[in-house]
Formats: structure tokens, C-alpha cells, sequence
């Protein structure tokens, strides 16, 4: 393990949380919520991806942790596409997420570039 285990089981327990309360069919989440799920959540997700790969001193994240940071993200981006009323299955590498945050430096283009939503 990493020396940032701990902060992404915190991110994929966190994450797992906020998908759970999206999942009342009923229940709308306004379009504003997308944001927060982005910046507050897989952005955080990704943004620990980076700085482990270019921090000075690349981590070497174990399978199990690079599979726990995918799930987060994923989370955090289907929640953010129920937020436009779209039901996603996210299975986006944290890779390609981080590639396009560096490339953009702008998580809500990753979130719709990845995701497609809003359509443009």
C-alpha cells in the first residue's frame, strides 16, 4: 500500500455514500449538484492520481488502490450525470481522466468529455 491508502479509501467510502443517496429513482438531483460531484469528488480522485504520478517522487500505487481510485471516480461521475438525468455506468480510467485534466486543467470538461454530458 501507498502512502495514500488511507486517503482513497476515505475518497471510495465517500463515494459510495453520495452514489447510494442518488439512488431513490424518484429523487431528481438539480443540475447545480453536477458541479460539487466533479470538483468535490472526482476531481479529488483524479487530482491524488496526478500528484502521486508527478509529485516529485512517483508513487507506485498497488492494483488494488488504482482500482479503488477508478471506482471513486466512476462514482462520482455517474452522480454527476443523474444530475442532468442521465443514468451512466462509468468505467472511465483514472488514467484518462488524469491525461484529460492535465490537458484541459478544467474538471467539468473532463466530466463532460468522458461522459458526453451535457451533450454539446
Amino acid at each position: 500500500m501507498s502512502r495514500y491508502g488511507p486517503r482513497i479509501a476515505a475518497l471510495e467510502r465517500r463515494a459510495e455514500r453520495d452514489r447510494k443517496r442518488l439512488e431513490p429513482e424518484d429523487e431528481q438531483p438539480e443540475p447545480d449538484d453536477a458541479t460539487t460531484y466533479l470538483r468535490e469528488g472526482a476531481g479529488r480522485a483524479i487530482w491524488l492520481y496526478v500528484e502521486g504520478r508527478t509529485g516529485g517522487r512517483m508513487v507506485r500505487f498497488s492494483p488494488a488502490e488504482l482500482d479503488a481510485l477508478e471506482r471513486a471516480m466512476n462514482a462520482w461521475l455517474e452522480c454527476y450525470a443523474r444530475c442532468y438525468g442521465v443514468k451512466l455506468e462509468a468505467d472511465f480510467s483514472i488514467r484518462e481522466a488524469a491525461e484529460l485534466l492535465l490537458e484541459t486543467r478544467n474538471v467539468d470538461d473532463v466530466g463532460q468529455l468522458l461522459t458526453d454530458v451535457p451533450s454539446r
